[in-house]
């Protein structure tokens, strides 16, 4: 669970990886805004670098890329 002092961190995203540029504990997800914390982050964009909360999330910036 997220305490009040936690911080979003700055990620740059690779294949399979990120890399960790600002310290914190947790990002936000591109399209509903929902806490991530960092060791439950699954998936992102390396092209757009963005995070998502989940496949679904993934899935609707992938339409509104106008990749699908």
């Amino acid at each position: 669970m997220l305490m009040g002092s936690s911080r979003e961190a700055k990620l740059h995203y690779l294949d399979g990886t990120f890399r960790l540029l600002a310290a914190g504990d947790h990002v936000r997800c591109a399209i509903t805004s929902i806490v991530i914390p960092l060791d439950e982050l699954r998936y992102w964009s390396v092209e757009r670098q963005e995070a998502y909360a989940d496949a679904a999330a993934s899935l609707e910036a992938e339409r509104r890329a106008g990749n699908m």
